[in-house]
């Protein structure tokens, strides 16, 4: 009896099985057709939201959120006028992002003409992290800041955050260098090529040098401020950079974060305020990527 029932259960196990997964029959089947489909959409919408998140569409992307927003609030509490006017302004304002967008959609289209696909779906991250801002740079970066402010020698310093930065590197000449004090002070030398304009620097590197950064509209910044200083502000107040400035009159040494000006005192001072730099590369460069790192494709998008 107990040999039967040993026998029987792999028969009532197998059965069972299967009327489980006759359970599942409203669940549609998937091929290998849709799989293959699933992956190259992947594939475009990640190239799509990295080509915004790369240029100032990621801005307008934000401002385009709260229209929709509003949008919806006017349909759940039936603003039928606002609707009625959001819905005539609707075809204009697809014409209008067309316009708006032409540049960064010529160049999207560039770059897809010119890029091997193959390689940019199957490569791995390419050694970045030795590339992150770390100690080193900050030192390098303080002591060509105060070597500078000791002679009045004007300097205006970039140092990319989060928000890239290419559209401000291209209006300069490529360096592509570490960060280093000599480097610094060298192409913020007075009468040299270079001396005129931002230096922007990602990760520990000198990216580009002369660059032109947009000048602040805000009338409740000091007179005294020359033009460096309202470039560092319209900078941050469009990215989260941060900015050191070197007056060229006085020798005093600045920060700019968030559109706020804050004077610094000493290397130590400025030393802390690196940190914060340092700790947000740590914080988001320690990732194991399958695709090519964001940071390389706006390497890309510089070239």
């Amino acid at each position: 009896m107990d040999i039967s029932r040993g026998i029987g259960e792999p028969l009532d196990l197998a059965g069972k099985i299967q009327q489980i997964l006759s359970g599942f029959s409203f669940l549609p089947r998937i091929s290998f057709t849709n799989i293959l489909e699933i992956i190259i959409i992947a594939f475009l919408v990640y190239e799509i939201l990295l080509w915004i998140m790369n240029t100032r569409a990621w801005t307008l992307l934000r401002g385009l959120a709260v229209i929709a927003t509003f949008y919806v609030l006017s349909a759940v509490f039936h603003l039928d006028t606002i609707l009625w006017i959001l819905e005539k302004i609707t075809t204009i304002a697809v014409t209008a992002l067309i316009i708006i967008f032409q540049p960064e959609l010529r160049k999207a289209l560039e770059q897809l003409g010119s890029k091997n696909l193959l390689t940019d779906i199957l490569s791995f991250d390419d050694g970045k992290e030795n590339q992150e801002f770390n100690e080193r740079a900050a030192n390098e970066i303080v002591k060509a800041t105060f070597e500078m402010a000791k002679v009045k020698t004007g300097a205006l310093i970039v140092i990319e955050r989060s928000v890239p930065l290419h559209e401000i590197v291209r209006t300069g000449i490529e360096i592509n260098g570490l960060v280093s004090s000599q480097l610094l002070i060298n192409i913020f030398e007075h009468n040299t090529p270079l001396h005129d304009g931002a230096v922007v620097i990602r990760g520990n590197r000198v990216v580009a040098a002369t660059c032109y950064l947009p000048l602040s509209d805000n009338m409740m910044i000091s007179k005294d401020l020359g033009t460096r200083h309202r470039a560092a502000v319209g900078i941050s107040e469009t990215t989260d950079s941060l900015t050191i400035v070197v007056s060229e009159e006085t020798g005093r040494v600045s920060i700019v974060e968030d559109g706020v000006l804050r004077r610094i005192s000493d290397a130590e001072s400025l030393r802390q305020a690196l940190k914060a730099v340092e700790k947000h590369e740590e914080n988001g460069g320690n990732r194991f990527k399958i695709w090519k790192g964001r940071k390389k494709n706006e390497r890309k998008a510089d070239q």
